[in-house]
């Protein structure tokens, strides 16, 4: 078996994004490592949350579930994100839910300590800022993609997307949990699965789904995979420049002493 790593903070991209800033070290000793189990409720439509979330081996669903019960997926959460944005942007609750997708690992950080590291100047206000404005990108280009590409496209891309934040490419996955993802019917998955499958891109057997070409199911995917893609990126770059930015006024001051 392949060895794997120790659970750490920064296998979290915006925890390592923070690793540099000044206070990383009382915010380490906040957070707490939690196991996350397929079909895990994070949080239901309307109540109160007690903890933000981010997932370092796992990907949480965000759900939007209509009064008939129906669903559908407006985001998915896993290494590059957090989930709780409302406990920093003013809210106590949401009119969505989150349910685990893909079991693996997390690390969870109270409420009251969001807020107050949020509050206080520094690096985790504008890195957490930038997180929610690709966040939003990312729910945007969902709702068009549900909107107005194939469900092949639509699998393609959520395919893609899933296997980018976990380090497998064999998937735990039904075709039912996958419809109610993309909130199409299950057969229109079964038809979507079986063309990619005959084409090489994917392998699916009860249960499990392995992406076998990564590069030949982007040719099948839409273009809402790139822009979702070009988002993060650009998260990720700007956070690195920000603190090239903090370094180098740092060393200025230095100098001038």
């Amino acid at each position: 078996m392949t060895p794997t790593c120790a659970p750490h903070p920064r296998q979290n991209r915006l925890l390592a994004a923070l690793a540099a800033a000044p206070g990383f070290e009382s915010l380490l000793a906040s957070l707490e490592l939690v196991p996350l189990r397929l079909g895990d409720m994070i949080y239901e439509p309307g109540t109160q949350l007690q903890h933000a979330l981010f997932p370092t081996t796992s990907i949480v669903s965000l759900h939007y579930v209509t009064a008939s019960g129906a669903s559908a997926e407006s985001a998915g959460v896993g290494n590059e994100g957090m989930v709780g944005i409302p406990l920093f942007m003013g809210g106590e609750s949401t009119p969505s839910s989150a349910v685990v997708q893909t079991a693996g690992h997390a690390y969870r950080l109270g409420r009251h300590t969001l807020r107050h590291e949020f509050h206080r100047p520094g690096r985790l206000q504008s890195l957490l800022l930038r997180y929610t404005q690709a966040l939003i990108t990312q729910m945007a280009q969902t709702a068009a993609c549900n909107r107005h590409h194939s469900v092949e496209q639509q699998l393609s891309r959520w395919l893609l997307l899933t296997v980018d934040r976990v380090p497998d490419r064999e998937l735990v996955m039904t075709q039912e949990l996958v419809a109610s993802m993309l909130g199409v019917r299950r057969e229109s998955v079964t038809e979507a699965a079986g063309g990619l499958q005959q084409g090489g891109y994917i392998r699916y057997r009860r249960g499990h789904i392995a992406v076998l070409d990564c590069a030949g199911l982007q040719t099948r995917a839409c273009e809402c995979y790139g822009v979702v893609k070009k988002e993060w990126a650009r998260l990720f770059n700007d956070s690195g420049s920000a603190e090239g930015s903090v370094q180098s006024s740092r060393e200025r001051l230095s100098a001038g002493r």
